[in-house]
């Protein structure tokens, strides 16, 4: 039986299954998604493989989900369902779901007392999916086998049947499931009977290999290997960039930059598998490319979020961020009278705006600026952080942010710290001031120094000013 052949065949089985008749496109579509997953030989190479059991059990899963896209991953959840009560419970002591499939269709006995199999991939417990019911004859009297996940160890053990409600188990409110009956499978294994005994070409002309090969090639331009693991940076910028996706040398370095699109950012990515780094030296090594071309082109060059762990490069969506709005609008608030006042709101304005877009030296810069309104000079700013720093942590002792603030102080006090190697190493560049804005380690350790400065500064606003946060308080 190959995959092509097997499609057709599934599609004639499961033509009444509703109202709404399956489209050939749609079958298509979920084999595509199985080889994906790796459930069904993959590549146009191993078109004329012949299909083993544990194949046709995939492509059978593979028809239960609403969206085809789905039809690999489902194969997967599905395919590992395990006995309740283990394999004595089971239908003809098959281990799992795929097993009960294959012993349908090599064994006449087995099918003859085989009367439904019913799939689904609803939630039936938390943050876990899938379940079958497998109805059988036996003796006489009909029976019921069920499958649930193997991370159900206390249901796997022998005698866990007895009792067993699979009503109780389902934790959706609502559910989809799929039942396959036995002329399902008697007529799927008189055709892989035919099949084995009469062996005919493969159906097709290959055609639903070429968008495969398409994405091969394109990958294969893109530098992606068998175990790539690739960091995915978008990037807000102005410099000169490739108008189509492009793998570019950079030093030691290949990166594959990704052109801007309508739903998308330009992005920057790395095979960390081939270029032999971790996600910090990565991201350097990003911001040091990002340095270069904004030097090049004179134009800035950000880079933004990100995340990590796809095997292929992926392009990154544009940002759409949650705000905050209010049926009913209530303002009530004046410019404040004082001119440190505003100073300190405007700077803070600041502070948060570069904290939020990625400029952390400028953020942490900002909220030291606010607090040297009313302690202007070294020693009156670390006197303040002094007293100020130690009333915030003993109201704040469940703060992570403060516990990882002090890992980074080390031995050194925090409000020496914070003037040091903070404030001094992002204002001056000299000898002792080397602050590297390129370097992933410093921006982690800025990010961490701006969310302590960032309450400081509100500290000191609120106390200093009695500014109310409330935007109705009519100040």
């Amino acid at each position: 039986m190959y995959a092509k052949n097997l499609a057709r065949i599934l599609g004639l089985l499961c033509q009444n299954s509703d109202v709404s008749h399956s489209t050939p496109q749609e079958l298509d579509e979920r084999f595509d998604s199985l080889r994906r997953y790796g459930r069904l030989p993959r590549g146009r190479e191993r078109r004329e493989e012949k299909l083993s059991h544990q194949h046709i059990a995939a492509a059978v899963f593979g028809l239960v989900p609403t969206h085809p896209g789905w039809a690999g991953h489902v194969a997967i959840v599905l395919g590992g369902l395990r006995p309740v009560g283990g394999s004595g419970a089971s239908f003809f002591e098959a281990e799992t779901i795929s097993d009960v499939v294959a012993t349908l269709l090599t064994n006449e006995e087995a099918r003859k007392s085989f009367i439904r199999m019913t799939l689904t991939v609803a939630e039936t417990g938390i943050n876990s999916n899938g379940g079958a019911e497998v109805v059988y004859q036996r003796d006489g009297q009909k029976r019921q086998a069920h499958f649930v996940q193997k991370e159900a160890v206390s249901l796997l053990s022998a005698g866990s049947e007895v009792g067993f409600d699979p009503d109780r188990q389902m934790n959706a409110p609502a559910m989809r499931a799929m039942a396959f009956t036995n002329e399902f499978f008697r007529r799927l294994a008189q055709e892989c009977e035919l099949a084995e005994r009469f062996p005919a070409p493969v159906e097709g002309d290959g055609s639903e290999y070429d968008a495969e090969d398409a994405e091969r090639k394109r990958y294969q331009k893109l530098g992606v290997r068998n175990n790539s693991h690739f960091l995915h940076i978008g990037v807000d910028n102005q410099v000169t960039w490739p108008k189509e996706e492009r793998l570019i040398t950079f030093d030691q370095y290949q990166l594959v930059l990704m052109p801007k699109t309508k739903e998308h950012v330009q992005s920057v990515h790395i095979d960390l598998v081939a270029n032999r780094v971790d996600e910090r030296t990565a991201m350097t090594v990003i911001n040091r490319f990002l340095s270069v071309m904004a030097w090049c082109d004179d134009n800035f060059a950000i880079a933004g979020f990100g995340w990590s762990g796809n095997p292929v490069p992926v392009p990154v969506t544009k940002r759409d961020l949650a705000f905050t709005t209010a049926h009913e609008y209530i303002f009530d608030r004046k410019i404040p009278g004082s001119e440190e006042a505003r100073r300190a709101l405007a700077l803070f304005r600041e502070a948060r705006n570069a904290q939020q877009n990625g400029f952390v030296s400028y953020a942490v810069l900002n909220y030291y600026k606010i607090i040297e309104i009313r302690n202007p000079g070294k020693e009156a700013a670390r006197k303040w952080f002094l007293a100020n720093f130690e009333a915030l942590r003993a109201t704040s002792r469940n703060n992570v942010d403060i516990s990882r603030f002090l890992a980074l102080c080390g031995n050194e006090p925090p409000h020496k710290y914070i003037h040091d190697s903070c404030r001094i190493a992002v204002a001056h560049a000299g000898k002792h001031s080397k602050s590297d804005p390129d370097d992933a380690h410093e921006i982690v350790r800025l990010h961490t120094a701006a969310r302590v400065m960032h309450l400081l500064a509100r500290r000191f606003i609120e106390q200093e000013f009695a500014i109310s946060d409330v935007m109705y308080s009519s100040d």
